[in-house]
């Protein structure tokens, strides 16, 4: 279905989930940012939240999040008390203003906590930032998640669910350190419907070591069946130097270059022909659900939870590792628990890293979502637009992309090349960084 030019994705590139990417961040910022960029939210402004619970019943060996084993109670107790008083902190230092729109939960896995800690969580967050009717979405992991947590989801009212499946092949699972038996998929799944979920996502992965073709159909049959609203199908990233935990994992039996875009291309091509609607590369929606709307009618963006029809400017994140997002600024909560814990008790914001945003990067960063969003972007008012265009000959001498005036629009086959040709418009890259993974 598409056409292969492994010369253009030998790059690695970021995901841009945001711009500057996460690796620009440094420690020049801290305590008093975050209290100014708070303290700059308009009354009116749309805001979202994210939460991040860094914890999971047992840790996978491919994953990159920050998160540690739930193996002790008196742990995820101290965490929440702590959560529960930055959430205090921030919303007395909003003092009611900014429309807190949507609230997101991850990790980690969120139901690594118990439902009445979850619950509570809730109830506090609604009365801090009087949001009541915000939407509520959510991540969970499949194994031992129970009918008192389902309880709670319907209690809470969450719409919005993210399951990480993976892969249903037994022997690849074992494979990447996450063991979840068929049956304990199918009844989230069966526990969420009846809770009221009416948006479930699954994540899904190809390029895993000794993937087959037919055990990636296999896993597309099973979830296809299944229905879920949304679905996420991304590339496994073996970086084994940035993630020491994928040492575990057979780097020989990993598919080639190749095997990984055709896999990538079936998967696309058998979720479309399932009636999915493509959302960016790797991501796919029911024609009518929120986010392939927001695909078709041009308003889809991006945030560091992947593509979204989120359009709140203002994303505020709690939580150890969390990220806040302003306009002007990215900043990062401290990575290490202990150090996230000291700075809240010290009566201080946690935040430790991040970059302020100039009015260039907000026009850069504009151009790359709008690159892996809509698949157009427009150089104008960029200083390095020449360079743009001769870093992006080569997709254009392949006919991946062309040009009208200063504006960049990518042609139908180029959806695999477009986190590359995203790169071009990133002025902190540099050809030799390996610090990312590659676009299929």
């Amino acid at each position: 279905m598409w056409p292969y030019h492994p010369e253009l994705l030998a790059r690695p590139v970021p995901r841009y989930t945001s711009y500057p990417t996460a690796a620009e961040f440094c420690d020049g910022v801290g305590h008093d940012d975050m209290a100014a960029a708070l303290d700059a939210i308009d009354a009116n402004a749309d805001v979202s939240l994210y939460l991040h619970i860094p914890y999971c019943r047992a840790i996978c060996w491919y994953c990159g999040c920050n998160t540690a084993a739930a193996n002790r109670t008196a742990r995820l107790d101290a965490y929440m008390v702590r959560l529960h008083a930055e959430i205090d902190r921030v919303a007395a230092r909003l003092d009611r203003r900014g429309r807190i729109g949507r609230i997101a939960f991850g990790g980690g896995s969120p139901n690594a906590i118990g439902p009445d800690a979850f619950a509570a969580l809730v109830a506090h967050l609604r009365t801090a930032f009087a949001c009541r009717d915000a939407p509520l979405s959510l991540e969970i992991d499949p194994r031992g998640f129970a009918p008192d947590w389902a309880s709670v989801i319907a209690e809470t009212g969450v719409t919005r669910v993210s399951l990480g499946v993976q892969t249903f092949d037994p022997m690849l699972q074992a494979a990447i350190g996450r063991v979840q038996p068929r049956a304990d998929i199918i009844r989230a799944v069966t526990l969420l419907r009846r809770a009221g979920v009416g948006s479930i996502n699954f994540d899904l992965m190809y390029g895993l070591p000794g993937q087959t073709d037919a055990a990636l159909q296999a896993t597309l049959d099973e979830t296809i069946a299944l229905a879920p609203e949304r679905l996420a199908v991304f590339g496994y990233a073996h970086v084994p130097h940035l993630i020491p935990r994928q040492r575990r994992i057979d780097a020989t039996a990993l598919p080639d270059a190749a095997a990984r875009f055709a896999q990538a291309a079936w998967a696309h091509e058998q979720l479309t022909a399932a009636g999915y609607r493509p959302v960016g590369f790797d991501h796919f929606a029911k024609p009518d659900d929120p986010m392939a709307q927001a695909a078709a009618n041009g308003t889809l963006r991006r945030n560091f939870q992947g593509f979204t029809d989120d359009p709140a400017d203002i994303l505020i994140g709690l939580g150890a590792s969390a990220i806040s997002a302003f306009p002007d600024r990215l900043l990062q909560n401290a990575k290490n628990t202990g150090e996230w814990h000291r700075a809240l008790g010290a009566i201080r914001f946690a935040t430790v890293r991040g970059i302020r945003r100039t009015p260039l990067d907000q026009r850069r960063g504009a151009a790359i979502a709008g690159v892996l969003c809509h698949g157009v972007a427009d150089t104008d008012g960029l200083p390095e637009r020449d360079a743009i265009r001769t870093r992006l000959s080569r997709f254009e001498k392949a006919g991946l992309l062309r040009w009208e005036g200063h504006r960049l629009r990518l042609k139908a086959d180029a959806l695999p090349y477009a986190r590359s040709i995203a790169a071009a418009f990133d002025a902190w890259r540099s050809e030799d960084d390996t610090r990312f993974s590659h676009a299929v």
